[in-house]
């Protein structure tokens, strides 16, 4: 990772563009492939688009975390305050759409990206969990999570084929698994 102290800040509209090519870049086509997030083998067409990531940033209840070094958009994840599913459960966030350039993946800055959001998402929400879904066949990346105390739950919900907003299968076999972490 830099010697240079990240910026970590709020995404506003105008990052859209930079944040949706930050995000094609980490995961779809073949400059996905220099990092090892990249869903290339698994998926093509897009992983987002600006009006999908603008809807995000109009969510009183969501934040994008973009992280510059020097300037420079390197990384950027959403989060999304979820209330209780029922009694006794506490509220959560979501984490998703979090990317980190393919050049500067395996350094160390995807784990800074994941603690600034969980502590965010328990300092300024109060919330007791993180949850996120996973494609269930991306076992390097759940190994990743699972390092950083995420659990595998087994809960899973099906792969939306068909839709093109989530990219084209190349497999049959995808789904999702639900993944938590407690925040304490």
């Amino acid at each position: 990772m830099t010697t240079r102290p990240l910026t970590f800040r709020d995404a506003t509209e105008s990052d859209v563009p930079a944040l949706v090519a930050l995000v094609e870049s980490a995961y779809r086509g073949d400059a996905s492939r220099a990092g090892w997030t990249t869903e290339a083998d698994i998926l093509e067409g897009q992983r987002t688009d600006p009006d999908g990531v603008r809807e995000i940033l109009r969510d009183p209840d969501s934040l994008v975390l973009a992280v510059e070094d020097g300037g420079a958009l390197t990384a950027c994840c959403h989060i999304q305050r979820r209330a209780a599913d029922g009694p006794g459960e506490a509220a959560a966030a979501y984490f998703g759409m979090f990317a980190v350039r393919p050049g500067l993946q395996g350094a160390g800055l995807g784990r800074a990206v994941l603690a600034e959001a969980e502590r965010r998402a328990a300092a300024g929400w109060g919330v007791a969990r993180m949850e996120m879904q996973v494609i269930s066949v991306r076992d390097d990346l759940i190994a990743w999570y699972e390092r950083r105390g995420y659990v595998r739950t087994g809960r899973t919900s099906p792969f939306p084929y068909g839709d093109e907003r989530f990219g084209l299968p190349l497999r049959a076999d995808l789904e999702f698994e639900l993944l938590v972490k407690p925040l304490d």
